[in-house]
């Protein structure tokens, strides 16, 4: 198994991880791989949702021609 040091957490984080994992009764060493491990399972629907979208994309469209913009009477 592969061991991960992060360094540099704001106090607010540590103890709203240490909170969490109380409240989850696991370690914080626990909450962290459970964080992790559906972080990385979860899947990226931005992304599917992009490769999706490719198949609505066309050059067959037809863009209507530009005109100026009609005057507006204010008074």
């Amino acid at each position: 198994m592969a061991t991960v040091t992060v360094r540099n957490l704001s106090p607010e984080t540590r103890q709203a991880l240490k909170e969490r994992a109380a409240r989850n009764d696991r370690s914080m060493e626990a909450e962290v791989r459970a964080i992790l491990e559906e972080a990385v399972r979860r899947p990226n629907h931005i992304a599917h949702w992009l490769e999706r979208a490719q198949t609505l994309r066309g050059n067959d469209l037809e863009l209507p021609e530009r005109r100026a913009p009609r005057g507006v009477d204010l008074a």
